[in-house]
């Protein structure tokens, strides 16, 4: 009865699942099988392997990679550092709090910073340069996306590093180990299932990126994210912007898959599971 009982009561997950999940996913597939009259056809994914595509693709790739890395080099350190704290419980909510924020709002705020009469132009002008060109280019693309995903980042890596057994540290120490061989060879093995939940957490949303594209980065940057939004606002290709979400959920899954936590027989935040 008891089995019974917890069976039922996953009835509401199971069909959550299939309704917002499962449905979408299968809907997307289909509509990737169709051309603009709405005749079944492969050529939309003949059309990805193009050299278009397949460069927008590798384009995607590099600007997750570039944002996630450089999230991952702020967050590690910061993470570390408010660890150590003594309210750090209420620093990591000051760093979480940003993210609450609408992203068109800090979009549209970011704007106004790089802008020709932002802040940055007007010290600038005051130490005797010209006005730089700040806004709509590759570096305040990543720096403002960045930005956005650091909580995100943040968050997992704290996780791990206060379940850290602070006793595996001081044997490390009392072995004779340097700071950084500590760090290298002891923290952030033990702490590599957060890191991996930040990569995660960063690197499959930056890859789909549109909107901060379009506002910071102008026509610089063409992501997936941003192809799939061409294709279904512009030029109504429904098909081909299916297409391209197929191969993104694909590579999600992929990424998911090399960056999931190995549970059975690792070793956790010293303890063995």
């Amino acid at each position: 009865m008891r089995k019974k009982g917890n069976l039922l009561s996953l009835i509401p997950y199971y069909i959550w699942i299939l309704l917002f999940v499962i449905a979408p996913i299968l809907l997307v597939a289909y509509y990737s099988l169709l051309d603009l009259h709405g005749h079944f056809t492969i050529e939309n994914y003949k059309n990805f392997f193009t050299s278009v595509y397949l460069k927008m693709t590798l384009s995607s790739f590099w600007y997750a990679f570039l944002i996630t890395l450089f999230s991952l080099l702020v967050s590690y350190p910061a993470a570390y550092f408010i660890t150590k704290l003594k309210h750090k419980q209420l620093w990591l909510i000051l760093i979480i709090i940003p993210s609450w924020i609408n992203l068109l709002l800090k979009t549209y705020a970011f704007i106004g910073i790089f802008g020709n009469k932002g802040p940055i132009n007007a010290f600038v002008q005051a130490i005797g340069l010209p006005k730089q060109q700040i806004l709509f280019t590759d570096i305040a693309f990543v720096f403002v996306a960045v930005y956005i995903f650091i909580p995100f980042m943040i968050l997992p890596i704290f996780n791990a590093l206060d379940k850290l057994n602070p006793a595996l540290i001081d044997a490390s120490r009392d072995l004779g180990a340097s700071k950084f061989t500590t760090l290298r060879r002891v923290v952030i093995p033990l702490t590599m299932n957060g890191i991996k939940s930040g990569i995660q957490a960063v690197f499959i949303p930056s890859l789909s990126l549109f909107m901060i594209t379009r506002l910071i980065a102008g026509n610089r940057v063409i992501t997936l994210g941003t192809a799939i939004e061409e294709q279904f606002l512009v030029t109504q290709n429904w098909g081909m912007g299916s297409t391209i979400a197929v191969f993104l959920i694909i590579f999600m899954l992929i990424i998911m898959l090399f960056t999931g936590e190995k549970r059975k027989g690792a070793v956790r935040n010293g303890k063995t599971k």
